[in-house]
């Protein structure tokens, strides 16, 4: 039985770039996740000391809940 060699190496430079490409959806996604706790920081403040309480939280606690 025959075989054959199936695996050949990445074109130049194709690595680099696939790492860039990697490197912009990244930092993408950080930027996402920061915006997303910002709004939610942003609406648990606008938030009532009441409300807080009803939902188990307090002032203190709106800057852990966005991290």
């Amino acid at each position: 039985m025959a075989a054959y060699e199936t695996s050949r190496p990445a074109p130049f430079g194709a690595i680099s770039i696939f790492r860039a490409i990697q490197g912009v959806g990244s930092a993408f996604d950080t930027l996402a996740a920061w915006n997303d706790a910002r709004v939610t920081r942003k609406a648990l403040s606008k938030l009532s000391d009441r409300e807080l309480d009803d939902i188990g939280l307090c002032r203190g606690d709106i800057e852990m809940i966005g991290r």
